[in-house]
């Protein structure tokens, strides 16, 4: 039984809990919105590819998006995927690496994804930090870009989210936040909860890495704004929703020992112990937070895996299995 086998993981795996300086939380500001989003351009790429450019109030500029149609005029559903920490700038690496054109080639859903996240968890920054500036990719994902996608490639209005390693936290935090946009979310090596000191460094390292301040983005760690965009604490906005949450241990598999390198980032071992660590944290804190979910009796799909470092190879291979469990909310 699944949820003995949980058990069994889950108390095998431990958090090491991280204790970083806190700093004074800043006041908030809500985006100026003085004009209507709008697609500016369109570039038919293939017979089921258009890379768009919004121009976006709230984020300031022009946004460069990639959709996934089918064509025709009949109404159909809406999957928006989130990279991760590493997002290409111009496009989407659901497309460059993921393959995500040819796994929903010929599938009745507009696909959506977004290019340019880098290091944004996809949420609205209180501040402007040195290197992202001020996002409010959240008000860009759930107000200004669903009408157009809608609008210009018969969106039928039933929309769901997934996103890897940063881009999972930000779609549950999004499905949270904005349950009646969205039917279904799922995270592939992500960390849901943000809140807990472990949780806390996850977020702040990963934008540490990328030299942006956790602290511009949410304020003080353990604060209001950071509790209020976590969805362990929103728990029942995600009930009766399609959830799917996988995750490798951080062992090493196949994947990892016939994978080509790029030996300007590093030796082959150095490369392949940091994606072991970086799955064992996915890891440990997707099992957090499927504990408090069936701890609340809310329904999801594990795609747990015992072998697997954080490596676009595992996340190809669980796309299917997130589709899968998506597909029938839609």
């Amino acid at each position: 039984m699944w949820s003995n086998r949980f058990t069994r993981i889950a108390s095998a795996v431990t958090a090491v809990a991280v204790v970083t300086a806190l700093v004074p939380a800043v006041a908030d500001a809500a985006p100026s919105r003085h004009r209507a989003a709008r697609i500016v351009a369109a570039k038919n790429v293939s017979l089921e590819r258009v890379d768009i450019t919004v121009d976006s109030p709230s984020m300031g500029r022009k946004m460069k998006v990639t959709v996934l149609t089918p064509g025709g005029t009949d109404l159909r559903p809406s999957l928006y995927m989130l990279d991760g920490a590493d997002a290409g700038e111009d496009v989407s690496d659901w497309i460059t690496k993921g393959g995500a054109g040819q796994y929903f080639a010929g599938r009745n859903v507009n696909v959506v994804l977004p290019a340019g996240g880098a290091a944004s968890f996809y949420t609205n920054w209180r501040n402007t930090d040195a290197k992202l500036g001020k996002p409010q990719w959240e008000t860009f994902l759930t107000k200004e870009l669903p009408p157009l996608i809608n609008e210009r490639y018969h969106g039928s209005g039933n929309n769901a989210v997934m996103g890897l390693s940063m881009g999972g936290q930000s779609a549950f935090a999004l499905a949270a936040r904005h349950p009646e946009l969205y039917r279904g979310v799922a995270s592939l090596s992500g960390c849901p909860p943000i809140t807990g000191p472990a949780n806390e460094a996850y977020v702040r390292s990963t934008l540490a890495k990328s030299g942006a301040d956790a602290v511009k983005m949410w304020g003080t760690p353990g604060g209001a704004y950071w509790r209020d965009h976590d969805p362990a604490r929103k728990l029942d906005a995600l009930r009766g929703k399609r959830i799917f949450i996988s995750a490798g241990s951080g062992a090493i598999g196949p994947f990892d020992l016939t994978a080509d390198y790029d030996p300007s980032e590093g030796p082959r071992d150095a490369q392949m112990a940091a994606g072991s660590a970086l799955e064992v944290g996915a890891y440990r804190c997707s099992l957090e937070f499927a504990a408090d979910l069936q701890r609340e009796g809310i329904a999801f799909t594990p795609g747990f895996r015992l072998i697997g470092t954080h490596r676009w190879d595992y996340w190809k291979q669980d796309l299917p299995k997130a589709w899968e469990t998506l597909a029938p909310a839609l």
